[in-house]
Formats: structure tokens, sequence, C-alpha cells
């Protein structure tokens, strides 16, 4: 009997050993999924590595020899990178249109082998064209990336006439493998990614959660730490939402499921957001600044003590905490049950004012948000994964799927608007004024590098070429300049490293090679100086494979490099330059605009207003602010000696991160006002949002150099200006309570963004923030 009690034991304890690495196994791939949102990186670089493995294999089987081979390789890598399209049909048009353009580079490139002048002169031409193929979008973007990288090949591999054939095989083999791995073996479609995206906003909200949750008891002096995480995992929860918002037109079955989507993804991510800010409203002496959820190195909120643990609502409000925690983490297949379904209902009853339990108006307001964030996953289950089973419901659930209802048969899809077109023409539009600079760095690259090495020039046009992609101003080019130059001195390192302990082992260095592109592709999103580290030791192992590898060439290498990054500065210096200064204000003044737009239509749909389409003009705010968060980088980079205009742009951008929050909190509840029975228009709203538009104006004249006139308004709180528009109590927990925190927030954000900005305020003296 003992024996059998003690097997069974080993059965148990075998179990839970089991069941502990599976959970394990679980947060790991979650943390990698939330670190990768939807695979996007992943999957990249295994499409990569895939299509160079099989050219690799068919040229061996094909007999060829390694130079060969290692054009292959690299043509096999170009030609899977250069494509962006998004759906299938458009990506295998590029591809098929990319096969004659490489071949014509090809042959152009053996051709003016040994005409110096005239291929040069070629080159600078390709090169222009190349840029300034990119205003035709992202087709003719990857076709002008093929033609000029195939073209560098031909440098690389010394191709001439008599080798065309076997070339033209090589590119063949090539594009037909790319093809294969790209639609067969590791395919991309929208509809696989946006699934991706999805599981990935479930990791991230989940961290998310996680993080908040220790709001609750972490101690005074570890809360630096945890609010950097909170900030880290808000901006990957966001991140993650604009990614499933740029895939949802092409991954999904039509436009009203598209919108739904985008409703309830929004919906999701404003509500988590939201309650982190009012837990930590909760364990705050005073109101936190919501500046502490987007600057970094923020004064920490007063806290005192930490909240009392011997309260009973308290110790209801962790345990909720981690039931909406479970509830978001669990999968939606294994998200059924009695047991859940309790806690469901349970978190959403919190939406009904008489089931808050006894508490402080600030841990009350954490129980409302949480109420609301578990409405928030049960519209996101229901969008994304359809009905569910309704029998376990609460009056309180069927409540919040009846609202959910009527807004789903309320949808109103908006009409298509074309996409804005750029005015601009001649030397104002971008391409042109790129093509026509990387024209010039290319020009001086090239004959700078004819000094240096009459070989391999041709590194320097390489690295002038790339310094200008994906880039919009001076500034910005210096930086990745700067940052290609670092990882190429450290990648010389690394090369050396590799050359030595690979020696004659050929297939030893193309596994080496492999592993590079795929860090290359892996880290390409998240470090510059990562990507030109993988590409110079990956340059080192093929040198290596061609007998040409010497410790002089990698040093050549950097030459090369910072020789290319000067000429590619020289350029944008010199040739119609756009500062980074005017770049930053014209980004500025977009986001106010939008910014402007969003609260004001929010606000007059509150009012009572007809219904628009907010989330949409949520999104346009997101994305301009985006783009001005790229465009500043020069500014808040390390390296720039200007400290008082770094810390300046930072507090800015802080500033309007959380003047964007807000304005997305508005929306989302404006949003609810002509669908939801509990959720009333308040007509004295409406004079509340005339001030805020009114300064958000101002500053934009300002900033564009418009007008220099006016002062920005303040004084009276919001709160104070809608008890004066009419009769009604501002009672703790109503809409209208809520929505005027929004705008008080707003209002207070605004005036922030006039003072470093130099515009007056109303009985305020100016001046710059430090």
């Amino acid at each position: 009997m003992l024996e059998h009690r003690g097997s069974w034991q080993e059965v148990g304890a075998y179990g839970s050993v089991v069941a502990a690495i599976r959970r394990a196994g679980t947060n790991v791939w979650d943390r990698f999924a939330a670190s990768d949102p939807g695979l996007l990186r992943l999957m990249a670089g295994l499409r990569t590595v895939g299509a160079i493995v099989l050219t690799l294999l068919v040229l061996a089987l094909l007999g060829t020899g390694v130079p060969l081979m290692v054009a292959g390789s690299m043509v096999a890598m170009v030609s899977t990178f250069a494509i962006r399209e998004k759906e299938v049909r458009g990506q295998a048009i590029t591809l098929a249109l990319g096969l004659p353009v490489a071949l014509a580079a090809m042959s152009l490139g053996a051709v003016l082998h040994t005409l110096v002048i005239a291929g040069d002169v070629f080159f600078v031409l390709l090169i222009f064209g190349a840029v300034y193929s990119r205003r035709f979008g992202d087709r003719g973007t990857a076709l002008g990336l093929i033609g000029f990288q195939v073209y560098f090949i031909s440098l690389f591999v010394q191709a001439s006439v008599p080798t065309l054939p076997v070339l033209y095989l090589t590119l063949a083999v090539a594009i037909a493998s790319s093809a294969l791995v790209r639609f067969a073996v590791v395919p991309q479609t929208p509809q696989r990614t946006l699934g991706r995206l999805r599981e990935a906003f479930r990791a991230r909200l989940a961290q998310l959660l996680a993080t908040q949750n220790e709001l609750l008891d972490v101690d005074p002096e570890e809360l630096d730490k945890v609010l950097d995480d909170l900030r880290r995992h808000t901006a990957r929860l966001h991140e993650a939402a604009l990614l499933i918002q740029g895939l949802l037109e092409e991954g999904t079955r039509d436009e009203a499921a598209a919108g739904l989507v985008q409703r309830r993804v929004a919906e999701a991510e404003v509500a988590a957001e939201r309650l982190g800010m009012l837990l930590l409203n909760a364990r705050s002496a005073g109101r936190a600044d919501t500046l502490t959820m987007h600057l970094p190195h923020a004064p920490v909120p007063a806290t005192g003590t930490r909240i009392r643990t011997e309260d009973d609502a308290i110790r209801t409000l962790r345990r909720d905490l981690n039931a909406l925690l479970v509830l978001v983490a669990r999968p939606a297949p294994g998200g059924r049950g009695t047991a859940l379904a309790h806690v469901r209902n349970r978190l959403l009853g919190y939406r009904d004012e008489d089931n808050l339990p006894l508490a402080s108006p600030a841990v009350q307001d954490v129980f409302r948000g949480l109420g609301e964030a578990a409405r928030s996953v049960l519209g996101l289950r229901l969008a994304l994964d359809g009905p569910q089973d309704e029998s376990d419901d609460s009056p309180a659930t069927t409540r919040s799927r009846e609202e959910f209802d009527a807004e789903d048969l309320a949808i109103v899809v908006a009409e298509e608007t074309e996409e804005p077109t750029d005015d601009r023409t001649g030397l104002q539009r971008p391409t042109t004024r790129a093509a026509f600079q990387v024209a010039v760095g290319s020009t001086l690259a090239m004959i700078g590098g004819e000094f240096l090495s009459s070989q391999r020039w041709y590194w320097a046009v390489l690295t002038c070429w790339v310094v200008f992609l994906n880039t919009a101003s001076t500034g910005e080019i210096l930086v990745k300049g700067y940052r290609r130059l670092v990882g190429t001195v450290l990648g010389v390192v690394a090369g050396v490293a590799l050359a030595g302990l690979v020696g004659n082992h050929t297939w030893t260095a193309f596994a080496l090679v492999l592993l590079c592109v795929f860090g290359m592709f892996f880290t390409a999103p998240l470090s510059y100086a990562l990507v030109s580290f993988f590409v110079t030791a990956m340059l080192g192992l093929l040198y290596t494979l061609l007998n040409t590898y010497s410790l002089d060439v990698l040093v050549l290498r950097i030459e090369e490099t910072a020789l290319g990054a000067a000429c590619g500065i020289i350029g944008a210096v010199l040739v119609l330059p756009v500062h980074t200064d005017r770049r930053t204000d014209e980004l500025l003044g977009t986001v106010l605009v939008r910014l402007r737009d969003v609260v004001s239509a929010a606000v007059e749909q509150l009012s009572g207003g007809p219904a628009v389409d907010l989330l949409g003009k949520a999104r346009e705010l997101d994305e301009a602010l985006d783009e001005l968060r790229a465009s500043i980088q020069p500014l808040t980079h390390p390296i720039t000696p200007l400290r008082v205009r770094r810390r300046t742009a930072r507090y800015l951008v802080a500033l309007l991160e959380t003047s964007a929050y807000h304005a997305r909190s508005l929306a989302a509840t404006a949003e609810l006002v002509p669908y939801s029975k509990t959720i009333a228009a308040d007509p004295r709203l409406e004079r509340a949002g005339r001030r805020i538009a009114y300064n958000i104006d101002l500053i934009v004249a300002r900033v564009l150099e418009e007008s220099t006139e006016g002062e920005v308004q303040s004084g009276a709180s919001i709160a104070s200006m809608l008890e004066t528009a009419g009769s009604g109590a501002l009672r703790t927990g109503t809409v209208t309570f809520r929505v005027l925190r929004h705008l008080q927030r707003l209002d207070e954000g605004v005036v922030g963004i006039a003072r470093p900005l130099d515009v007056p305020v109303a009985g305020r003296s100016g001046g710059k923030a430090s």
C-alpha cells in the first residue's frame, strides 16, 4: 500500500514538474511574442535565411563555384527584404518585375566593368533613379533597391561579360528561391500576420497588467523601477495596437469587421492605460500627474507609505487585479468555463455604482477602471473570436453584451477617402530632393573612395546610400551615419575573430553568414548599429569565402564607411538641405492640428453632435506622433552637445504623449454615446472644449510662423467653466466627471506645451523650459 502511495506521489510530482515546465515555456513564449509583435522580425529573419539556404542548396547541386554562391545568397537576401507590400498578389508582381530589373543591372555591371568613367557615371545615375523611385510607393522602392543592390553585387563579385550566362542562372535561382520561401515555406499574408499580432497584443496587455499589479504593493524606493517598466509596457502595447490597425483592411473580411476590431483594440488600449493611471492615483498622496506615465525620470508621486494591506477593499482589489490578468492571459479557446465566467461577471459588476466596495474615492475609481477593462476584454474577444457562451452571464455581463450588439449594429463604415496627396512639386518633393542629395554625396564618396582603394571604393558609396534610407533631415542622416560607423568598427572586430575561427571551412562560413543575416533582420527595427555590426561581420566571412580576406580589407571597410557617412552628410548639408528644426516644427504642427481635431470632434459628439470616425482620427494622431518621435532623435541622442534642447524635446514629446492619451480616452468615451443606454450626451461640454481648441490653434500658428498674435488662455478650471454653464452636480464616477478629468489634463498639457515654445500664456510669464 505504501509502495502504491509512493508511486502515486512520484507521478503527482512528475505532473507538477511537467506543468511547471509548460507554464514556464508559455511565459517565455509570451515574453518573446510581446517583444516581437506579430513575430514580424522573426518571420523576416526566417524568410531571408530560408531563401539563402535554398539558393545555396540549388547552386551547390548545380556545381557552381563559391563566388557564384556568394552572389546568389546576396541576391536572395536582397529580393526577400526589398518586398514590402502587404497583399500577396502585389508581392508576386513586384518579385516578378524584380527579375528583369536584376538581369539588366547585372548586365550593365558586367559590360561597364572595364569602362571606369562610364561605369561611375552610370552608377551615380542608377543611385539617383533608385532613390527617386521611392515616390512610386512600395513597388518603386523595391525595384530601385533591387537594381542598386544587384549592380553593387556585380562590383563585389567582379562580374564580366563571359560570366553573364551563369550569373543569369544564379539570379534566376535566387529570385525563384525567394519566391518559393515567401509564398510556400514561410508564407506572409495579412491574415496570418494579423492573427499573430492579436496574440502579441494579448501578451503585451498581460505584461502591462502584471506590471500595474506591482504598483499596489511596491515599496516607495522601488517605485521608479516599476514606473519605468510601466512606461515601457504601455509603449509596447501602443506599438502593437498601431501595427494591428495598419493591417486591418487587408487582414479582415470586410470594412465593417475592420472597423469593429479597430474600435475594440483602441478601447482595450485606453482601458488598460487608464487602469494604470488610476492605480497610481490610488497609491499617491494627491492626484498623480499623467506626465509621470510618459516622461522618463519624471518626479515620482508622493506616496508616504504603501496602501494599507489590512483594508478589505485593498485585499479585494488585489484579488480582482489578478483575476483580470488571468482573464486576459488565458487564450480564447481555453477561456471557457464556469470559473472564468464567474470572474468576468464579478469584474463587469463594478461598472454598476451599487457594486463598488466601501473605500476611498481613489480606490473606488480603480474598481471602476477594472470594470471598464473587463468590458474591453469582453468586447475584444467578441470582435476577434465571435459569439461566446452566454449561459453563465450575470445581468451586468448581459448588459455589456447588449451594448456591444447595439454598437455593432450602429457602426457606419466611413466612406473611403483618398490618401492625402503631396502637392509639392519639383525640387520641393522629398524624393526628388533626396535623389539629388544622395547623387552628390555618392559622387563625392566615389572620388574619395578611389583614393582609398581603386578596388573597393564602392563601400563608401554603399554607406552614403544607406544613410539616406528612411531619413528626412540632416540631423537624422548624421545620427544614422554615426550609428553605422560604430556598428562597422565593432563588426570588424567580430569579423577578424570569425575569419580566424572559420579558416578554410566553406560550409561553416556559410552557416555563420546565415546567423549574421538572421541577426541583421531580427535587430533591424531595434538598432541600426546592430544591423551594421552584423553586416560587417558577414562581409568578413564573405571575403574569407572569396579568399580575399585580410585585416587590411576590414580596416579599409572602416575607412570607407567613415568616408561614405561624411559624404552623405556633406550632400545633405549642401544640396537642398532640410534642417532638423524645420522638419520637427512641421511635424509638431501636424501633431497639434490632429490633436485639436480629435479633441474637438470628441467634445462635439459628447455634447450631442453627430457620430464621426473618432478612432480613425485618433489613429492619425498616433501616427503623426510616432513620426515626430522618430524625427527628434537627433535632438535627443546622447551624442548631442545641446543638453538643454534635448531636455526640452523630451519634455515636449512627453506632454504630447500624455495629451494623446487623454485624447484617445475622450474619443473612446465619445464613441459610446450614440449606442449606449447608460451614457448620455451633455451639451455643457461643448463650451469646455473651446479653450483647448483655441489654445492649440494659437500654438500651431506660432510654431509654423503664421502669426505671433494672441496669448494662450488659462485660469479657471474646466470643471468650474462647466458648472457655470448649467445646473447639475458633477458626481464622482459619472461619465461627465470622467470626461472632465481628461479635458482638464488636456488643458493643462496644452498650456505646458506653450511654455517651452515661447508662446505667451495669459497672466503668466513665459520662458523656455530647461
